[in-house]
């Protein structure tokens, strides 16, 4: 079975629930992304730390149940998960405000387990991260974080890098666009959207943006459904098929399209395959509340030829 190393954080989730309530769940970009690869068929491990707390607890027993590997989890006492909150409008788009500048996940490039966990990265098919999980490390985390990088690719794993940009995550603005360039360069697949880029490289084109990524295989997603796959420089538009059924939560869209996309990869699906899966996928979870959607509602057929069919790297 391939595997996955998701890297990230993961926070306790509130959300928007009737009479001005709210339900508690949990979420984050990349654990979402983990979530749907385990659904897929994927061997997918969470690359996180936690505090010790009955949250925590919750947490990894959650994970462990959707089949996402914990053992990569460092657990930190005394800390705490970070906590967001999900509002949305009648469109389904939504507004997150979070308390999480103390979250144990900010430490996990400075523990003394840290060295472990980055050698570790060599043994997966593919790392996956966002611009999210770079924005919760100081610059010489993300330092080791790079040069783990390296280490795997030099031993055949692939990086797959998605743009999910949050600016408060980014204070500085030139930082941001360094760090992005950094990740751009050193990526093997990178799964970008106009919506991440455009706070960045504002009124440019999608030709502009595309140009800005310097990679063998890149995924730009537009504010219609649809997208562009860049091979080898060569761009080819993706129309995605409409959605018909109501759209209600956006959240998690972008995460579950990455899922599905890295997963048809590793089968061989060819790019442009893998984007359409990608779509699909993100137009059923479109049309749920929350990150993740029930299992039963998990589209059939999804992936090409089918998860464990055929091994190939993306």
């Amino acid at each position: 079975m391939s595997k996955v190393a998701c890297i990230g954080e993961c926070m306790v989730e509130l959300k928007q629930a009737d009479g001005g309530l709210f339900s508690r769940g949990y979420g984050g970009d990349t654990l979402n992304t983990a979530v749907y690869l385990a659904r897929l068929g994927v061997g997918a491990d969470y690359v996180t730390a936690l505090g010790d707390d009955s949250l925590s607890d919750e947490m990894i027993a959650g994970w462990a149940a959707e089949g996402v590997g914990i053992s990569r989890v460092a657990r930190l006492p005394g800390k705490l998960p970070g906590l967001y909150m999900i509002q949305t409008d009648d469109q389904g788009e939504r507004r997150f405000f979070h308390w999480r500048d103390s979250a144990a996940a900010r430490s996990l490039m400075d523990l003394p387990q840290t060295p472990e966990i980055l050698d570790a990265l060599a043994g997966y098919d593919v790392i996956y991260l966002s611009a999210i999980t770079l924005s919760l490390y100081g610059a010489e985390g993300r330092a080791r974080l790079f040069a783990a990088l390296r280490h795997a690719r030099e031993n055949g794993a692939r990086f797959a890098f998605d743009t999910n940009f949050r600016a408060r995550g980014w204070p500085d603005l030139d930082v941001a666009r360094a760090v992005f360039q950094e990740a751009f360069a050193a990526a093997d697949i990178v799964l970008a959207s106009t919506e991440d880029l455009l706070p960045l490289y504002p009124g440019v084109s999608n030709e502009t943006l595309l140009a800005r990524i310097p990679g063998p295989e890149v995924v730009l997603k537009l504010s219609e459904p649809a997208s562009i796959v860049r091979l080898e420089g060569v761009p080819y538009p993706i129309k995605a098929k409409p959605v018909e059924a109501p759209i209600v939560d956006t959240t998690a869209a972008g995460d579950s399209f990455a899922a599905a996309y890295v997963a048809a990869r590793l089968v061989g699906a060819d790019p442009i395959e893998a984007a359409r899966a990608g779509h699909r996928l993100a137009g059923v979870v479109v049309c749920h509340p929350g990150a993740i959607i029930p299992r039963a509602e998990m589209p059939p057929g999804l992936i090409p030829n089918h998860i464990n069919s055929r091994k190939a790297s993306p």
